[in-house]
């Protein structure tokens, strides 16, 4: 029967059964040539149950093969689930949360932050430390008790994605510090947060960004601003505590030329406890710094000092300024700047850390890549300005204010200036070394990999 036609057009049938049969299990790995029917075939008998038998036997050895794996994942599974483990195939479901008939996904954003640092040791949280409560300690508990995160992603911040732009160090307050994280992005999510939270720090805009997005390495620069009294920069023969102190234009010129021998490219490891002279990552690139005119408030002249790099070394922001205080006061000669970024040690005095203040940080490159996509946004806050300038006035500034009327940091650290000696370059002199006890909140130049 197998050499008539009939014969042959039954195994053909057979054979086409056969062959979509092999293509409903996937099996895509056979290693034999695709069956193809011809005439030619056809034509030999023989030739036709070899090549009949050997798809049978593929096939068979596929099925037991997908059979078997098929097993080995179940069994795998089930011992997952028995140590407590959930299946991989349950895995997906962390990224999501059912809340009734909604279920929220795991987002990147960021978040823009204020806060007021007083009572604070800084932003950065010590896991396993309460004894010193930090700003990232009150945002953690927030995020939890709103429903932004899991429990667990409080106790490893890793889960979550978690990346802080600056870390501020103790005392120093913030008016655009940005947080980079994966939240559920639950309805009205900012006022949430915001409800969990103290007066004094709030949460003032969200925007997505990109699943890899990393706020502290994607940051091209940071902008600072120092709010000090103006009777900081009077002449040393007069009181340092004179309140009645009025800033000329003439001597705000000076200090505006002084700052302004900063910007560029300078070695600044006089300027932090951490560099040596040799050190490659003691240079840092300055923008811009300069001071505004000054204003009063609560009796006292104020001015406020800007400035804008692209990273800073512990401490260099409030040395920079300690450093111009002490020119024009008349402690230290103008060529102390030149010789303080040579290679000789240079004792550089260090202003307190009240009212130092992370004002923005930016992220150029950034907006340049993904802002106009039409995916994502530009990390800028116009539309927050507003709320940004409010939070300064009523927590930040006030803040600054009070705390020197009370506790007269400035004036404690102006004399203590007459210690320094500032023509020794071949050693730091004892007095140059001991930091000023009164007043002084210990807080850094928080920025970058480097900076506490």
């Amino acid at each position: 029967m197998l050499g008539s036609w009939p014969g042959l057009r039954l195994l053909a049938g057979a054979w086409v059964r056969a062959e979509r049969s092999w293509r409903r299990s996937r099996i895509r790995s056979v290693a034999a040539p695709r069956l193809e029917l011809n005439l030619t075939v056809l034509s030999h008998p023989v030739q036709c149950l070899v090549m009949a038998e050997e798809l049978r036997i593929v096939t068979n050895c596929q099925a037991r093969r997908l059979k078997s794996g098929n097993g080995r994942e179940e069994e795998e599974n089930a011992k997952q689930e028995e140590n407590g483990h959930e299946a991989k195939r349950l895995k997906a479901g962390q990224e999501e949360r059912d809340d009734g008939n909604k279920k929220y996904q795991k987002r990147k954003i960021v978040l823009l932050m204020a806060y007021s640092g007083k009572g604070y040791h800084g932003m950065q949280r010590n896991m396993g430390n309460s004894q010193f409560k930090t700003i990232e300690d009150d945002l953690v508990s927030a995020l939890i008790r709103s429903g932004c995160i899991p429990e667990n992603h409080g106790e490893d911040m890793k889960k979550m994605s978690f990346q802080r732009c600056a870390r501020t160090d103790k005392g120093v307050s913030a008016a655009g510090q940005i947080v980079s994280l994966k939240v559920w992005l639950i309805e009205d999510i900012l006022r949430k947060i915001n409800d969990y939270l103290p007066a004094h720090i709030r949460i003032l805009g969200l925007k997505r960004v990109t699943g890899g997005f990393n706020s502290k390495n994607k940051c091209d620069a940071r902008t600072y601003s120092y709010m000090l009294p103006t009777f900081a920069f009077a002449h040393k023969d007069r009181d340092p505590q004179d309140e009645t102190y009025r800033l000329s234009p003439e001597t705000l010129g000076a200090i505006n030329r002084l700052l302004a021998c900063y910007k560029g490219t300078h070695n600044f490891h006089n300027f932090t406890s951490q560099k040596g002279p040799k050190d490659p990552s003691a240079k840092r690139y300055i923008m811009e710094m300069y001071c505004e005119e000054p204003f009063v408030r609560d009796g006292v002249e104020l001015a406020v000092i800007k400035v804008k790099g692209q990273s800073f070394v512990m401490h260099q922001i409030r040395k920079m300024i300690g450093l111009v205080i002490a020119i024009v006061k008349g402690y230290a000669s103008e060529e102390i700047m030149e010789r303080s970024w040579g290679e000789e040690k240079v004792d550089v005095p260090k202003a307190p850390g009240l009212g130092l203040v992370l004002e923005r940080v930016h992220f150029e490159k950034y907006n340049r890549r993904f802002g106009n996509d039409g995916l994502h946004e530009a990390l800028e806050w116009a539309d927050e300005e507003g709320k940004i300038a409010a939070f300064k006035e009523e927590f930040i500034y006030p803040t600054i204010v009070r705390t020197e009327k009370e506790e007269k940091s400035m004036a404690s650290w102006l004399e203590t200036l007459s210690n320094h000696d500032f023509s020794s370059t071949a050693s730091r002199t004892q007095a140059g070394n001991q930091e000023p006890k009164n007043g002084d909140p210990e807080a850094s130049d928080g920025c970058g990999d480097d900076s506490d």
